[in-house]
């Protein structure tokens, strides 16, 4: 699990390509202090294990699925990508939870500066959309971040100066795109309310009835 709170940017060294999948070899200065083979490493939103280490860089396969749901594919050699480790037991929760599971990918409509915030205009499939809710939670390349406005087929989000400089996301230009996992708690509300059998549904209980016997 991750938080959302990106460690450092760390760099594409190499990339091994598969006929249908790919080996990521990613230079790091942070991330690689206490890494050990199996770790988890969230990379632009999207978790891997780190197959292999050396000081300063790390190895991870990224395999069909992977590659189908986020934007890991489009990397070249020398993009930055956003960094995460795993979340530590004793770790502040500063983002909130993250998965590491990308629901897919959108696309960056607008870039305005306001003051010393700069909103970004996220246009999104209604299947990601569906999820986005103002003042809500997103993961947009594993940045944890706040929704402001909502549209039908838009979202935007309000970047402070310190999550630009921090993160890949100052880099980013007008057409750009960026992976997105949606809150996972309504999710797996939405996943309960359509499990529940249709006889629960119609049980019966009302508002009127719960006024009637105290609640």
């Amino acid at each position: 699990m991750f938080t959302g709170i990106i460690e450092e940017i760390g760099r594409v060294k190499a990339i091994q390509k598969g006929s249908r999948s790919i080996v990521l070899q990613i230079e790091a200065e942070k991330i690689t202090e206490d890494l050990k083979v199996g770790d988890s490493i969230a990379v632009n939103g999207v978790c891997l294990t780190a197959t292999s280490f050396q000081k300063h860089d790390f190895t991870a396969d990224v395999m069909p699925e992977t590659l189908h749901r986020s934007s890991l594919g489009v990397l070249t050699v020398g993009s930055p990508v956003n960094l995460e480790r795993a979340m530590a037991a004793n770790g502040r929760f500063g983002g909130h939870i993250v998965t590491g599971h990308i629901d897919g990918t959108a696309v960056i409509r607008e870039i305005k500066r306001e003051d010393n915030a700069v909103w970004y205009t996220i246009a999104a499939e209604s299947k990601l959309m569906r999820y986005i809710i103002e003042k809500g939670s997103v993961a947009i390349d594993g940045i944890s971040l706040t929704v402001a406005c909502v549209s039908p087929d838009t979202f935007q989000v309000s970047i402070i100066p310190h999550t630009l400089g921090e993160t890949i996301l100052g880099k980013k230009k007008k057409g750009d795109i960026v992976n997105i996992e949606n809150d996972c708690v309504g999710k797996y509300i939405e996943h309960f309310l359509k499990a529940i059998p249709e006889q629960e549904k119609n049980s019966g209980i009302t508002r009127e009835f719960l006024l009637q016997n105290g609640f």
